[in-house]
């Protein structure tokens, strides 16, 4: 990119001020009018449309066009067709009609379905989203698009997102119209996900099956240094990795991305990307095109892109910290407190919805953060634990108990912050300190959610929010509406939010055990792993309030929940399978030979009357963890043989969890011991050290 980046911005993406330029103003109109206030869009305006999309793709290289959509896989996908048109005499013209820009038809029996699609009905649908811009990359026109069935049913990730923001805006304008607001049309969820990944050497990355297949390793003897000296967190960035850097800003910045901050995070070998603000719909594009265009830069210098959760045992993994807020389309952030939360009441009032949403639908929300992945990652000093909980800081738990109990409002001593150096300047001090170990973090005008793992899509966690917190705001409204004293009604929300609810707040440490036993107390759920956290899904209150809102019907909601639990068996049989060929074909003759070589060398040095002790022991311990890993290696086997004749997915995923996992588990300990003890030269694979320090 040279010359000004900001002149170069947005260049592949058909934007707002393409569209101004390209069409006439009736049509323009039409479309941002659809846009802003998501109003259905005119089917004359289509045709008008395609032309000038067709035109300005084609300027910019364009030879074909796809309808861009997010299946049930947490990747995208897309069938690309050229713009080409035969004519009788043989010519071809380019031609791109409404109808081809609106509705597509790919095969929905070949994406996953939960039983909403059989293998002989293929029919599917995608369609159009006006509310999220077109781009070209690499030739092709990409069409962001939702993806449904031959019989309505959401078969993606993006559809129930759209549909809870407009439940979200309906609600929370009921709040906004009640406090005097009748200026405000839309409300709108709007996000940033924080993107954590690890690079490694792609040649190094090429002779590690378990990476190639499953994205983390699966075996691997912890390096002598990891993370313990902190000395890689906003570091140094290594000019290898910062050029990989520049091409990727460079390349998201093409396609509208707005990739603002970079940096190193806490272990070797992992960095971060995040965005700034934007719509959920559009920042959950933007998220899907940033974890493409890492892989893509990645490879292209020699790098290899790891977004499992994670990746080396041992070593911080990777999550995607979701900042979710709320504001109106002209401006205002409903989230941010104010100079004085006490008086600002329109917020507390949205606070304690958030707060009422978080505590009663807990199990919903960690379900949207469940992954076989995120098992690895959640709960161990490097990512929140699975107890959902809220963090406010003093400040704010402060004032909503002083209102509850009816006190009057603290004197604000926050200041300024002295930082005791005489040319440094007196810096205001926020109401709060961050905290990183909460899985639900108010931090000055948005919340963090910090649990999603680091290769999930944001859409179900971004649904299931605008969902439960509008469900919250639905009930508040209500209360408000048939109020016969406005002010008294409001102070007894935040009363009865703090009796009913301040059980979710929590401003200490996450990570302790004290934590998890007070959670207890407190009856909070603790769903540690992903087959507890997906029934979520299942249950008849969860179920009951998507489908009132019309976020996802019953069938689609139970479907989702055999997906899920589909994808976690089929995740660890295809890990299990591949530590089993990696033991056979690897790990085991490795053993065997360099077992021979020391037992070769033992015999030399008692023909030679030299007899060594080490060499004996070496030998004795080879030999031991040799059958150790035969064994682990046959009861792995047998374990899965066993699992392939279960024939409830349910008990099939329970089997996985706690009889797969645990043979997995004993097979990685053995021979990651043999690791230790054989010469690099033998040992088949590359070491974490080779993995983490030599990129």
């Amino acid at each position: 990119m040279s010359g000004n980046f900001a002149d170069s911005f947005g260049c592949m993406v058909f934007n707002d001020s393409v569209m101004s330029e390209r069409l006439p103003k009736e049509t323009y109109d039409s479309l941002r009018q659809s846009m802003n206030e998501g109003l259905p869009l005119d089917p004359a305006v289509a045709d008008v449309v395609a032309r000038a999309m067709k035109d300005w793709a084609v300027s910019l290289g364009a030879t074909h066009y796809t309808h861009w959509f997010q299946p049930m896989t947490n990747i995208t996908a897309g069938k690309h067709d050229s713009f080409l048109t035969t004519k009788k005499d043989g010519r071809v013209i380019l031609e791109f009609s409404g109808k081809e820009l609106v509705k597509g038809e790919p095969d929905a029996s070949s994406f996953p379905s939960g039983g909403l699609r059989n293998t002989f009905e293929a029919r599917g649908y995608t369609a159009w989203d006006c509310t999220s811009p077109a781009f070209v990359r690499d030739g092709t026109l990409y069409i962001p698009t939702a993806f449904c069935s031959y019989t309505g049913e959401a078969l993606d990730k993006k559809t129930p997102l759209l549909r809870s923001m407009e439940v979200i805006s309906t609600q929370a304008l009921r709040i906004l119209r009640l406090f005097g607001n009748h200026t405000s049309k839309r409300v709108i969820a709007t996000v940033g996900a924080e993107q954590e990944y690890f690079l490694i050497d792609r040649e190094k990355y090429e002779k590690r099956l378990d990476l190639k297949i499953c994205g983390r390793t699966l075996f691997g003897a912890r390096p002598p240094k990891g993370q313990e000296m902190d000395d890689h967190y906003c570091g140094r960035i290594r000019l290898r990795v910062a050029k990989f850097m520049r091409e990727l800003d460079e390349e998201l910045w093409k396609l509208g991305v707005t990739s603002k901050t970079k940096h190193n995070e806490a272990a070797p070998a992992q960095h971060e990307l995040a965005p700034i603000f934007a719509s959920a719909n559009t920042a959950c594009d933007a998220n899907q095109l940033t974890m493409e265009m890492m892989r893509i830069v990645a490879k292209k210098n020699g790098l290899a892109c790891l977004l499992h959760e994670k990746p080396f045992e041992g070593v911080n993994g990777s999550g995607k910290h979701n900042n979710w807020s709320l504001s109106t389309d002209d401006g205002l952030n409903l989230l941010d407190p104010g100079q004085t939360p006490y008086e600002n009441i329109q917020f507390l009032i949205f606070l304690c919805a958030i707060i009422t949403a978080v505590d009663q639908y807990a199990d919903l929300l960690r379900f949207s953060a469940a992954s076989p992945g995120n098992d690895h990652r959640l709960g161990s000093n490097e990512a929140p634990p699975a107890i959902i909980s809220i963090f406010l800081g003093d400040q704010l738990t402060d004032v909503l108990n002083r209102i509850a109990h009816g006190d009057a409002p603290a004197e604000n001593t926050s200041g300024l912050l002295e930082t005791g150096v005489a040319t440094l300047p007196r810096l205001p001090k926020d109401d709060s300190d961050r905290n990183r170990t909460s899985p639900f973090a108010f931090t000055g005008n948005k919340f963090e959610f910090r649990m999603i793992g680091s290769s999930a899509s944001i859409a179900p966690a971004n649904y299931i929010l605008n969902t439960i917190v509008a469900e919250s705001l639905s009930d508040f409204a209500a209360r408000l509406e048939q109020a016969g004293d406005f002010d008294r009604e409001i102070h007894a929300i935040v009363s009865d939010t703090m009796k009913l609810h301040g059980r979710v707040i929590f401003n200490g440490n996450n990570y302790t055990q004290e934590w998890v036993e007070e959670a207890a107390r407190r009856g909070l759920p603790n769903l540690s792993n992903t087959v507890d956290a997906i029934s979520a899904i299942a249950a008849e209150k969860n179920v009951a309030l998507l489908e009132k809102y019309g976020v996802l019907s019953r069938s689609e909601a139970l479907s989702r929940y055999e997906i899920m639990l589909e994808n976690y068996t089929k995740v660890l049989n295809i890990e299990a399978n591949c530590m089993v060929e990696m033991t056979k074909r690897q790990i085991l003759p490795a053993c065997i030979e360099f077992s021979g070589r020391v037992a070769a060398s033992g015999n030399a040095l008692d023909t030679a009357g030299a007899p060594s002790r080490a060499v004996r022991r070496l030998t004795a311990r080879l030999s031991s963890l040799t059958d150790e890993i035969d064994d682990a290696l046959s009861a792995l086997e047998t374990a899965l043989d066993r699992a392939h004749h279960i024939e409830s997915l349910e008990q099939d995923a329970v089997y996985y969890r706690d009889e797969v996992c645990t043979a997995m588990a004993k097979l990685r300990t053995a021979a990651d011991e043999a690791e230790t003890l054989t010469s690099s030269e033998i040992w088949p694979m590359p070491n974490y050290t080779d993995l983490l320090h030599r990129v």
